[in-house]
């Protein structure tokens, strides 16, 4: 498989097949295709599978696109402004993402549930609990808000973050919560209760633009219904 990524900040990804290929998308994430693409949809891998994707926060089924009697192309579009990166997955490298990142892949990846060993890291650090972990062999596409910034941690450096901005790290990272300390900072300081700590040693991926961040901050001239 071969691609290129174009668009920005509405990106898309093309990627061209040789007949035979075939790749993974998420529900919904085809914008076009040569004719000779062939889609079939099915669970992915059976019961356990569709499940640690339904609970990872993407869809149940995955469709399947196969190019048919020649070389296909297929583009996927992401679906808010952002970026769309390329992750290489390997036995050496696994990666972690944010819920709802998932865009599509090569047949050789695999998306699973990732919990964090620190059950407060879920109930506080927004994306913490429940992400996405990818593993396997072969490329992934991901998608993500606004711009992406990147930290290459060493062992014993850690970076805070505030809640929703995590994109995507090296499983060789880790999560933990810290609480913002002091009342005045807490009630006044408009960033939440936690922050979260991105431990290495290990590559981060932070976005620059959360959707819910970027919904609120649209609210105030959004007109309300009476």
């Amino acid at each position: 498989m071969r691609y290129d990524i174009k668009g920005d900040p509405f990106p898309v990804v093309i990627c061209t097949l040789d007949s035979g290929e075939a790749v993974n998308c998420q529900k919904g994430a085809m914008a076009w295709m040569s004719p000779n693409m062939q889609m079939s949809t099915n669970a992915g891998g059976g019961v356990g599978r569709m499940f640690s994707r339904a609970f990872s926060g993407e869809s149940i089924f995955q469709n399947i696109y196969t190019a048919q009697n020649g070389p296909g192309e297929i583009a996927f579009a992401a679906s808010v402004p952002g970026k769309i990166l390329s992750f290489d997955i390997s036995p050496n490298r696994n990666i972690v993402a944010q819920k709802h990142s998932y865009l599509a892949s090569s047949q050789g990846v695999d998306l699973s549930i990732f919990f964090q060993k620190r059950f407060g890291s879920g109930l506080f650090g927004g994306e913490g609990f429940i992400m996405q972990k990818f593993s396997g062999q072969g490329t992934a596409f991901l998608e993500f808000d606004g711009s992406i910034v990147e930290y290459q941690l060493a062992a014993g450096q850690s970076i805070l973050v505030d809640t929703g901005y995590i994109a995507a790290m090296d499983t060789t990272c880790s999560i933990s919560v810290e609480s913002i300390s002091g009342i005045g900072n807490v009630l006044f300081g408009g960033e939440g209760l936690f922050n979260t700590r991105i431990s290495g040693p290990g590559h981060v991926w932070l976005q620059t633009m959360p959707i819910n961040a970027f919904a609120g901050a649209l609210a105030p001239f959004i007109p309300s219904k009476n």
